[in-house]
């Protein structure tokens, strides 16, 4: 007999799914033994279902297909919610199979019973329903597989563990009452009428000073990119999740944007005249031009998103490769261009201070070097992955990434615990790259060392075993630390910022991986040769400095009075070398 489940992941399969990520429980053992009887779909237990939906969500970003991840009823549920938020802010398609008690005993307050409808309805709005009835599962696989894809959003099914072990209709009868769908192909209009791209293009030809702005939207179309860059004289700026459109190496990138920005991107943003946005939803608008200071062109696949930041006079709903291809011809090249030339000496003048601030002395090691050594040693083909906190700001500025490689991070849920989960879901779906997660320690205690479990339980599959986790062992929660300086004008509160001592390399060796310790900045570049050059995982301990402060592109006179009073109340050594490191990386750049 071929049970709901049976079909349920028969018909995910048929959608083109390979993988679902998840841990077990009573509440879905009627599809996990329904994977015990699958030919085709690969059942990934991870550590923590947080970090099953964290795998999903990079899935998605990583190869454009919808990831797909499962838990228990109650607390596995439960726990799938912020990898979930992660996708949803992200906009990444993402299925999440949920268990749920049984229908008889729902609304009788049983063990494990949440409403489970009306704790996904915000994270999965776009469509969340129970399977109740053996009739509905095909229609409710097709439905969130297509929405989910269709809206770029998550979606997720609740299925009571007794519908799971009921017989399956694969296809419903022909009576009223049922619903018919199937997995065609589906076409989509994407590319704006001829006359939108004219207005566009006469806003973008009359500019003299153009920037652009390139976000996740954009990493299908980093050709066309760079065509339209190069035609319009323009720099590119480029958003944290759009850090792999266009390699870093082109003398006209500005680089990453906002408080984790740079210093050409700041400049370019005050001074333009002319802003071409491309699949971005970035939400800092006091780093976008000043309201009325350019005129403005966005491209966005999603309608929604259009004139969200700053306000357009031309909004182009489309595919980013496709639009931007279209718009091309319509472009007038910018024969002698100043404003090119101002970008270009800024960008070099900014490479200048990046490697001067991570060549700054630290104790022990200054945390801007392994990011600084790992950008000439990344091998072809990397994909990078990056966790919240002072890891993504040495990720967004020192990092260079050159043609043909990945990168991601939590961009709008800026989650912690993301990174070596991410590490993981990159390197199930290309076993042959590799894969580098640059992770601080208090993500990396959070959930991290869990999935190193994880690594080191799956690497002898892969064809090339290269997956090195970069830890930054500071001992301290160190962007908050500085948020509560810069923000707040208070010194570390220490009961909160301190983390337990842990050897992050000892644990790694005690897994069978390698384990590195670094405690000195001349070991920084040997280390990381050794590192990817192990034939197996590696976790890269980096003993760093708490006090070297991530300094952003723009310090107003607010801040920069409340972290002096904030290092003024912070007595003791600490606070004196805070000050001190803040002044060598000033002096630096």
């Amino acid at each position: 007999m071929q049970t709901v489940s049976d079909f349920m992941l028969d018909r995910l399969g048929q959608w083109g799914v390979q993988r679902v990520f998840g841990y077990p429980g009573d509440g879905i053992n009627g599809l996990i033994g329904a994977f015990g009887r699958n030919d085709t779909l690969e059942f990934v237990q991870t550590r923590h279902e947080e970090g099953a939906a964290f795998m999903a969500c990079a899935h998605a970003k990583f190869t454009g297909q919808v990831g797909v991840c499962m838990a228990t009823s109650g607390p596995g549920a439960i726990h799938l919610l912020n990898g979930l938020y992660d996708a949803k802010l992200d906009h990444q398609p993402v299925v999440a199979i949920v268990g749920q008690q049984a229908r008889s005993a729902l609304g009788g307050d049983y063990q494990q019973e949440v409403d489970l409808v009306n704790l996904f309805k915000d994270v999965a709005h776009e469509f969340v329903h129970m399977v109740t009835s053996p009739v509905q599962a095909r229609h409710m696989v097709d439905r969130a597989m297509r929405i989910a894809m269709e809206r770029r959003s998550v979606t997720c099914l609740i299925v009571p563990n007794d519908v799971q072990d009921l017989e399956a209709v694969p296809v419903p009868p022909r009576e009223h009452g049922t619903v018919r769908t199937g997995i065609g192909v589906t076409s989509h209009a994407a590319v704006p009428p001829a006359t939108a791209l004219a207005n566009a293009a006469d806003i973008l030809n009359r500019g003299e000073r153009v920037a652009m702005l390139v976000g996740a939207g954009a990493l299908s179309a980093g050709n066309e990119v760079r065509a339209v860059a190069e035609r319009l004289g323009a720099g590119v700026a480029k958003a944290l999740l759009g850090k792999a459109v266009l390699p870093d190496a082109l003398p006209y990138v500005t680089g990453a944007i906002g408080l984790l920005g740079t210093q050409p991107s700041w400049e370019m943003m005050n001074d333009c005249d002319t802003l071409l946005m491309v699949g971005t939803s970035f939400p800092y608008a006091e780093f976008l031009p000043r309201e009325g200071q350019a005129r403005a062109v966005q491209i966005d696949v999603d309608g929604r998103q259009l004139s969200l930041r700053y306000p357009v006079e031309v909004g182009l709903v489309g595919d980013a490769r496709l639009t931007l291809d279209a718009l091309l011809p319509l472009l007038e090249p910018k024969a002698e261009n100043p404003w090119r030339e101002q970008i270009e000496k800024s960008v070099r003048r900014w490479r200048e201070t990046v490697r001067a601030r991570a060549l700054v002395d630290a104790t022990p090691v200054n945390p801007q070097r392994p990011f600084l050594e790992l950008s000439s040693r990344l091998p072809p083909h990397s994909i990078v992955t990056c966790d919240s906190g002072s890891a993504a700001n040495w990720y967004a500025r020192d990092v260079q990434l050159d043609e043909g490689m990945m990168a991601s991070v939590s961009g709008g849920l800026a989650s912690m615990g993301c990174g070596v989960p991410y590490a993981v879901a990159a390197k199930l779906a290309y076993p042959a790259r590799p894969v580098i997660a640059l992770v601080g320690d208090g993500a990396m205690q959070m959930l991290g060392i869990n999935e190193l479990i994880t690594i080191a339980h799956r690497w002898k599959d892969w064809s090339d075993p290269t997956l090195v986790v970069l830890v930054l062992n500071n001992g301290d929660l160190n962007l908050v630390t500085w948020e509560q300086r810069v923000m707040g004008g208070d010194p570390r509160f220490a009961d909160s910022q301190w983390l337990p001592q842990f050897s992050y390399a000892d644990y790694a060796r005690l897994l069978g991986l390698e384990g590195i310790r670094v405690t000195s900045p001349d070991e920084v570049g040997p280390a990381w040769d050794r590192a990817l050059s192990a034939g197996r995982p590696a976790v890269l301990e980096v003993v760093t400095d708490p006090e070297m402060p991530p300094l952003p592109p723009h310090v107003s006179m607010k801040q920069f009075g409340a972290y002096m009073a904030a290092l003024r109340k912070e007595t003791g050594a600490a606070g004196s070398a805070a000050l001190r490191a803040t002044i060598k990386q000033w002096w630096a750049g």
